[in-house]
């Protein structure tokens, strides 16, 4: 069975499924290489690891940024 052509999947699913390097988080979040380590390693920003290499989807960094200015907000 062959998946389905590109065009009828969801637009949102597309973007759900980017991956982020270390260096693109480091650079869109602005912080050093060890704070965002720091926060994969206590868990507050989501990752997978392929091989040797970690990545972070986007939909990750979207949603520990949403719950930042949550947290934030309430405060």
């Amino acid at each position: 069975m062959t998946s389905p052509p590109p065009a009828l999947l969801h637009a949102d699913a597309g973007r759900a499924l980017d991956l982020l390097t270390v260096p693109q988080v480091m650079a869109r979040l602005q912080l050093g290489r060890s704070a965002v380590y720091d926060l994969l390693r206590t868990g507050q920003l989501a990752s997978i690891t392929l091989g040797r290499a970690r990545r972070i989807p986007t939909r990750a960094l979207t949603d520990f940024i949403r719950t930042r200015l949550e947290q934030e907000a309430a405060a």
